[in-house]
């Protein structure tokens, strides 16, 4: 039996990352085959006609869960009843443009469809924001929107997250579904802490395994600092050398990844990587959009507490933290929170 329909606003949906996320979430790999949707795509009118294209091969795709496909230019009407929110369209950094910059450009973006989710959304609405700089970008959402419990904003890291799946699986030569309980801490940005000192590969620490495949323990730190780390943190420049353009089925990928989770369950497959509004554990600044490692009841995030946390770490996510407080500061002097 098909359950009652979710709504689901899309923003930046003439863009490459929302082009590559709709079809997915059409087709149930989202919320799974048996929930129909209703999307609403919301865009900027000079995006307007790439995302009615995207509208229009919806249509032709039949896909039999897509109920209904509205596209506008104007937040209220996007997201009017949204049970979910992918916040994807945001303001790139140009060349010359200063960090001050890029952060007042977002606030012009967030702060306005913080208003909106307040006073439009349904009141089980959950947002997840894709557009960097994601943390910071959500804090301005969530803070534009104060009768929406903070818990119900969360920022993707688990692009990070599946990153660092990724480089550990093939190090070891173990299937990505053996690897489990992965840390990406704090922002997501370079100065991100990928942590793998409570993973497991195949039920093993994947710090035995990794001083057994590289011989030492002096030399499996060494592989870490010096290639684990910055590979995951700078991945996306990676890409974009590569192919030319930045990240974009992946991402949406992860966005997916990271809302299913959140609305079905992490169930017994441990942890993931979320940036969601800090209580204070782990030292992390209340208030503070960080990533941490979290699992969902299908409700609600829950971080991951009492984890032992060596002086290394501690020392690189002080400092990924440290790079929030200032972007939380610098907003704030822009009066965007």
């Amino acid at each position: 039996m098909s359950r009652a329909s979710v709504t689901i606003t899309l923003t930046g949906a003439g863009g490459q990352i929302g082009y590559a996320a709709l079809f997915r979430i059409a087709a149930g790999d989202l919320l799974g085959p048996d929930t129909p949707v209703r999307l609403r795509l919301l865009e900027i009118p000079q995006g307007l006609r790439a995302a009615e294209g995207a509208a229009l091969e919806l249509q032709d795709a039949a896909f039999p869960l897509l109920e209904d496909v509205e596209l506008t230019d104007d937040p209220g009407t996007a997201f009017d009843g949204a049970n979910l929110a992918f916040l994807i369209g945001a303001r790139p950094r140009t060349a010359g443009m200063e960090r001050g910059d890029l952060l007042a450009a977002n606030g012009g973006i967030f702060g306005p469809q913080g208003r909106a989710i307040n006073d439009r959304a349904a009141d089980d609405v959950r947002v997840a924001v894709v557009g960097n700089p994601a943390n910071t970008n959500a804090l301005i959402a969530q803070s534009n929107a104060p009768d929406v419990p903070p818990e119900r904003f969360s920022a993707l890291t688990r692009l990070d997250h599946n990153r660092a799946l990724g480089q550990l699986s093939a190090a070891l030569d173990v299937p990505v579904s053996h690897i489990r309980d992965v840390i990406i801490w704090g922002n997501h940005s370079a100065s991100q802490f990928p942590d793998v000192a409570h993973a497991t590969a195949e039920g093993r620490p994947v710090p035995d395994v990794l001083a057994a495949r590289f011989g030492s323990e002096a030399a499996a730190r060494a592989w870490l600092v010096e290639a684990f780390i910055p590979r995951v943190a700078k991945r996306g420049a990676e890409i974009i050398e590569v192919r030319g353009s930045s990240s974009v089925a992946s991402a949406a990928s992860a966005a997916i990844d990271h809302v299913r989770d959140w609305v079905l369950g992490t169930g017994d497959r441990g942890w993931t990587s979320a940036a969601i509004v800090s209580d204070g554990s782990y030292g992390v600044p209340a208030g503070l959009v960080s990533s941490f490692p979290v699992t969902s009841d299908g409700r609600d995030w829950t971080i991951v507490d009492e984890l032992v946390i060596d002086e290394f770490s501690r020392t690189r996510i002080e400092a990924s933290v440290l790079e929030l407080q200032e972007e939380r500061e610098a907003v704030r002097a822009l009066g965007l929170v």
